[in-house]
């Protein structure tokens, strides 16, 4: 059996859209589960639209959800001979001709078959009047197949049938030498040994199409599957209209790539019942059986769910290194360059539980930076008051006399001092909260002195009663 050979060609005009990457993805992960190759081949042929920044637009996406691939990124306007070249091969074999139609003749046609309810395809008038020295404007056309069927046996869909009288000739060249997407495609993934063409199902129309040119070349055929759309929670064609549709703005928004593997994984495709996947599962468990047939709903909460979910069960470290750019684009860029990765490690353990995404983290982990806290003004007004400064003082107190921090030491100190003074533990718990961290809510308190360490906690709480007596 030969090698497993799959790309993913996106054309530079944009973003790179989440349905995209859902492509890429569901390629990758076939390569990586059969040993194959995945392929970057980045399809730049339409001048007026492609451009240099939407190409890294497209590598820092891929590099950012961790879709690494084997070859390229080959780029389409670096091979016009090897398109001009066949094309010229398919001419001179008698499977092309060149058309001298003018645009606005064609256009004519067009408009005159609509409106007689017929298909707008070419009528073929220059397919036999062998044109061998064309003027400089003639494009070339391919001879389609008037007779037969062409048959799709798709991964995903099934066995698909088209007749072949709706084919149309379509032009392989065109008049300024550019070759078309349908013929390009074809003698790249031919000579890039493709051996199963995974792409979204708005391609399904091109298959039929495609597939004769294979034939006419002399090339095999690779195998097809075509990939139902993502929609809107509308329920039409997923846009921006329903949010982000652009995979780099989630990792702007503080999504784990993980995640978005997971989520994007996730529409059209399923496990069982399981929802939550690391890659290695995914590349295991992975089949075209289970990509189902029809559109898939993106879903903003579920996705928003997942992330958390890998927050939570993700390597403490590997968070930790996701959150550190956010920190610096938040004004902690000093902050973070003089902690160690242990520390924001054991401070990502801290917070994961109340943060769904890394830029909720980034709001949770603020107050832990630095020595001084700013205290919000209401926590502050209600929790610090001057009545409270007695208990902080007994509270500082005893926690000075311990060398170091020692968390069942000082949370049974701190218990023994509700105990002492006859109080209930929310009457001294909230303004030390309030002192450590500026705020009415965080983790646990004792947690918090842990990752604020010995030093940090008593020069807070010395703050909290300097505060706390000014009232």
């Amino acid at each position: 059996m030969n090698q497993v050979r799959v790309r993913f060609a996106p054309s530079p005009t944009g973003f790179l859209h989440i349905g995209g990457v859902r492509t890429a993805l569901f390629n990758w992960l076939f390569a990586r589960q059969q040993q194959g190759v995945f392929i970057l081949r980045i399809e730049d042929t339409d001048q007026s639209r492609s451009t240099d920044e939407s190409i890294q637009a497209i590598l820092d996406g891929m590099k950012w959800v961790g879709l690494d691939w084997d070859e390229g990124p080959f780029r389409q306007t670096d091979r016009m001979d090897l398109y001009r070249s066949h094309a010229m091969k398919l001419f001179e074999a008698g499977h092309a001709y060149w058309c001298v139609c003018k645009a606005e003749e064609l256009e004519a046609r067009r408009k005159e078959a609509e409106a007689k309810g017929v298909s707008p395809r070419y009528d073929g008038r220059c397919r036999n009047l062998g044109i061998t020295h064309p003027p400089g404007d003639a494009a070339l056309r391919f001879k389609a197949p008037r007779e037969g069927q062409t048959i799709v046996d798709d991964l995903i869909k099934g066995k698909i049938e088209f007749d072949n009288t709706i084919l149309d000739d379509v032009i392989i060249l065109r008049s300024n030498g550019y070759p078309t997407y349908n013929f390009s495609v074809v003698v790249d993934d031919a000579l890039m040994r493709i051996t199963h063409v995974v792409r979204g199902d708005d391609h399904l129309t091109n298959t039929p199409r495609q597939i004769p040119i294979f034939e006419a070349l002399g090339f095999a055929v690779p195998r097809f599957g075509h990939l139902p759309m993502i929609l809107g929670p509308d329920k039409t064609r997923l846009s921006k209209r329903h949010g982000a549709t652009s995979i780099m703005a989630y990792k702007d928004m503080g999504y784990l790539p993980d995640a978005m593997v997971n989520y994007l994984v996730r529409l059209g495709w399923s496990h069982g019942d399981q929802e939550l996947f690391t890659r290695q599962e995914l590349i295991e468990k992975f089949s075209w059986d289970h990509v189902q047939k029809s559109a898939a709903v993106f879903n903003p909460d579920k996705l928003l769910w997942m992330n958390a979910e890998h927050i939570k069960t993700s390597p403490p470290h590997e968070v930790a290194q996701a959150l550190a750019p956010l920190l610096k684009q938040a004004g902690l860029q000093k902050e973070v360059e003089v902690v160690s990765d242990e520390w924001l490690a054991r401070l990502v353990v801290l917070v994961k539980e109340r943060a769904k995404t890394l830029v909720d983290m980034v709001d949770w982990v603020k107050p832990y930076f630095g020595h001084e806290v700013p205290f919000e003004a209401e926590a502050a007004k209600k929790f610090l008051t001057p009545a409270t400064v007695p208990l902080l003082q007994k509270l500082l107190a005893r926690f000075e006399a311990f060398p170091s921090f020692s968390k069942p030491a000082w949370e049974e100190s701190f218990k023994k001092l509700v105990e002492d003074e006859g109080v209930k533990m929310g009457a001294v718990a909230q303004p030390v909260r309030v002192a450590l961290t500026g705020r009415t809510a965080s983790p646990g308190l004792f947690e918090v002195m842990e990752v604020l360490g010995r030093d940090r906690t008593l020069f807070r709480l010395r703050q909290g009663i300097e505060r706390a007596s000014i009232g």
